[in-house]
């Protein structure tokens, strides 16, 4: 029985790049450690997903965020990126001049929805007049001021009731 042709060796699997020579793990930040489920993970793996696809240099890119739960989501992408977590509500402003002091950058704005709805409204107002040139992400996860007391605010004395969690019930 003649002996079976042998095979070349597989070629080895070049990593997957972008059309600036960019790999996917170059668009990646910190691990993250917010809630699961809550959606802010989702938003980072999207704009990672954009950044990648379009080819944006990272190192030409800055992230600004104001305060809350959406103000962790910019160390989860683009840790190549520059980023400035800014004072409650005043993020737009900061945007702004960020933009006009140098104009060669891209800003990618990440903002909840108290932050921006409520004390930020005034602030997020001018940006839009101004017609700031910057992707303005506003994360609604349902957390906003109520005359004073937050509803994500769950430590006893807060006044909200946590919601019922049958299956943690069931579970102790």
């Amino acid at each position: 029985m003649p002996p079976l042709p042998s095979m070349p060796p597989p070629a080895a699997a070049k990593p997957a790049v972008n059309a600036i020579g960019l790999g996917k793990t170059d668009y990646k930040g910190l691990e993250s450690t917010l809630c699961n489920g809550c959606g802010h993970d989702a938003i980072s793996a999207s704009i990672i997903e954009a950044c990648y696809e379009y080819g944006i240099q990272p190192e030409k890119l800055i992230k600004l965020s104001g305060i809350g739960c959406s103000s962790k989501s910019p160390a989860y992408f683009l840790n190549r990126s520059h980023a400035f977590n800014t004072l409650h509500g005043r993020m737009p402003s900061v945007a702004t001049g960020a933009l006009m002091a140098n104009h060669l950058v891209n800003a990618v704005a990440v903002s909840g929805d108290g932050d921006t709805g409520s004390i930020g409204l005034s602030q997020f107002k001018n940006v839009v007049r101004r017609n700031v040139e910057m992707v303005y992400i506003i994360e609604n996860n349902g957390v906003r001021p109520d005359q004073g007391t937050v509803l994500g605010d769950r430590r006893p004395g807060s006044g909200v009731e946590a919601p019922a969690r049958p299956e943690r019930d069931a579970a102790d």
